[in-house]
C-alpha cells in the first residue's frame, strides 16, 4: 500500500495545498501580531442576564465558588479579603462540601491553609487530628513538619497494635 502510486499522488497533492508559501506566512505574521496588541478587556467575564429581569444590556459575573461556601467562610473570617474566600472556597467545593470543611477547620486546620487538602489526600481525617502519636498529637507533628504519609502510617500502626 506505500508504493501505490494513488496514494503518493494524494499525498503530494495535499502537502502542496498546506505548504507555506511566502504570503500566507505574512498573513499569519500580521494576525499574530494585530492579536497580541489587542486591548485586553478589563471587566471579568460574565453571561448574558435575563432580559425580563436584567435588561437587554446587563451582564452578571461568573462566580468561580458557590456562595454558600464563601458565606459560610465569612462567618468565621469577616476580616479576610473575598479573593482569598473564593479560591480558598473554591478548591473546598471541588473535594468536600461546607461541613468537611467546618470539620477541619474546629479540628485546627483553616480551610484556608492549603495544606488541609493535602492532608486530606494523605488519608488523614478531621478526628485525625486530635489523635495522640506519642507525646504529641497528629496536628503538632505535621506543624513541626512531619510528613502526612508518615501521620498516616503510625496511626494505621495504632489501630493494628491495639486491635492486636
Amino acid at each position: 500500500m506505500l508504493d501505490d502510486p494513488g496514494v503518493d499522488a494524494l499525498v503530494r497533492q495535499w502537502t502542496a495545498e498546506r505548504a507555506q508559501d511566502a504570503e500566507a506566512v505574512e498573513a499569519s505574521r500580521i494576525a499574530s501580531q494585530w492579536l497580541a496588541d489587542a486591548p485586553v478587556p478589563a471587566a471579568a467575564p460574565g453571561i448574558p442576564g435575563q432580559r425580563a429581569r436584567a435588561g437587554a444590556h446587563s451582564w452578571a459575573s461568573v462566580e468561580a465558588a458557590d456562595p454558600a461556601y464563601i458565606a459560610a467562610m465569612r462567618v468565621r473570617l469577616p476580616e479576610v479579603p473575598h479573593e482569598l474566600l473564593a479560591a480558598a472556597a473554591g478548591w473546598w467545593q471541588m473535594v468536600g462540601g461546607v461541613a468537611e470543611a467546618e470539620e477541619w477547620w474546629d479540628a485546627g486546620m483553616s480551610p484556608l491553609d492549603q495544606r488541609a487538602l493535602d492532608y486530606r489526600a494523605a488519608g488523614l481525617a478531621p478526628s485525625d487530628l486530635s489523635r495522640r502519636l506519642g507525646p504529641l498529637t497528629v496536628l503538632e507533628h505535621l506543624r513541626r513538619g512531619s510528613a502526612p504519609a508518615w501521620c498516616v502510617a503510625r496511626l494505621q500502626r495504632q489501630r493494628r497494635d491495639g486491635a492486636a
